[in-house]
C-alpha cells in the first residue's frame, strides 16, 4: 500500500515537474486537452471551476495545520503599516534630514504609534509562554494575516519563544509578501479574502485586534457579527487601545439608535496592557497558568 502511495504522489509530482519545466524553457502554456486535469492552470482558473478552487483554499490550510497540531489560535489583527521603534525612528531621522514635510509627517505618525508593534509582539509572547508548558492539544499559537506592521510583530514575538507561528497572507495588486516570523510550514497564501477569514475563525479561541484600517475592520466586525447571530461560538473579543477605538467608532450610537442590543456591547472589551489582554483570555477558558507574565 505504501509503495502504491508513493509511485502516485511521484506521478503527481513529475505532472507538475513537467509543466514547470516547460516554462523555465520559455514556451509560453497554451490550452492542452491532452494535458492532465489538475496540472492545467487554463483549466483550473477557468470561471466554471471556481468552486474547485474554493475548496482547495479551504483544504490545503487545514490539512497542513491539523497535521502540525494547530488546533487552536489566538487571531491578532492590525495595520499593516506600524513599524516598530528603531524602524520608525530611522524613517524620521531621513524624511527630516530630507526635508521633505509629507515624509517627516508620516514618519512621526510611525514613531507616534510604534508601541502598538512591541506591544502586539509582548502580547505573542505570553501566549507562547503559556502554551510551552502545555499539551500539544490545548497548545494556543498565534495566528495574523502574515503580512508586516502587528501581523510582523505577533509573529515575531511568538518566533521570539521558539514557537510555531501561522499567517495567512492574501494575494493583493500591491504584492504582499509573508513577513519573516512565520513558521515557513505554516506560511499560507490566498486568493479569496472570504476562505481567507473563515480560516481566521475555524481554530480561532480569541482575537485580539490592534488599531489598523479598512482591513482590520472588515475582518473585526465579521468575526462581531458571527458571535452577534451565533454562526460562531462565542471568544474573547478585545480591542488593544482603547482611545483609538473609541474615537474611531462611537458603538454606544448603535444602542441609542437601537441598531443593536444594549448587551451585544458585552461581545467585545476594550484593553490598553498585553497583559491585561493575555489575562481576559485565561479568565474566559478558565486557564491554569504559572505567573506566565510580561518579561
Amino acid at each position: 500500500m505504501q509503495a502504491n502511495q508513493d509511485i502516485t504522489e511521484r506521478r503527481l509530482a513529475d505532472a507538475w515537474a513537467e509543466l514547470q519545466a516547460h516554462s523555465d524553457n520559455g514556451h509560453p502554456l497554451q490550452a492542452d486537452a491532452y494535458r492532465l486535469a489538475f496540472a492545467d492552470p487554463e483549466f483550473l482558473l477557468r470561471r466554471e471551476t471556481r468552486g474547485l478552487r474554493f475548496q482547495l483554499e479551504m483544504l490545503k490550510p487545514d490539512l497542513a495545520q491539523h497535521q502540525l497540531g494547530i488546533e487552536n489560535t489566538v487571531v491578532v489583527f492590525g495595520s499593516a503599516r506600524f513599524r516598530d521603534r528603531e524602524e520608525a525612528e530611522a524613517a524620521l531621522k531621513a524624511a527630516e534630514a530630507a526635508g521633505d514635510a509629507r515624509a517627516i509627517a508620516k514618519a512621526r505618525s510611525l514613531v507616534r504609534n510604534a508601541h502598538y508593534y512591541d506591544r502586539a509582539r509582548e502580547f505573542a509572547r505570553l501566549v507562547a509562554r503559556y502554551s510551552a508548558q502545555c499539551a500539544k492539544n490545548e497548545q494556543l499559537f498565534i495566528c495574523t494575516g502574515g503580512g508586516p506592521g502587528v501581523m510582523e510583530a505577533a509573529n515575531r514575538g511568538a518566533h521570539d519563544e521558539g514557537a510555531l507561528t501561522v499567517g495567512l497572507n492574501i494575494a493583493l495588486p500591491h504584492e504582499q509578501a509573508a513577513n519573516p516570523y512565520v513558521s515557513p510550514e505554516l506560511s499560507f497564501k490566498f486568493h479569496y479574502f472570504a476562505l481567507r477569514k473563515m480560516h481566521f475563525m475555524m481554530r480561532a479561541k480569541a482575537l485580539l485586534a490592534f488599531p489598523g484600517g479598512f482591513g482590520t475592520l472588515d475582518e473585526l466586525f465579521e468575526v462581531i457579527t458571527l458571535v452577534q447571530c451565533k454562526k460562531a461560538k462565542p471568544v474573547p473579543i478585545l480591542l488593544y487601545g482603547s482611545d483609538y477605538w473609541k474615537r474611531l467608532i462611537n458603538l454606544d450610537l448603535l444602542v441609542e439608535e437601537g441598531t443593536i442590543s444594549p448587551e451585544d456591547l458585552a461581545l467585545f472589551q476594550y484593553v490598553d496592557d498585553p497583559q491585561v489582554a493575555w489575562d481576559a483570555i485565561v479568565k474566559f477558558y478558565g486557564l491554569t497558568t504559572s505567573a506566565v507574565t510580561s518579561a
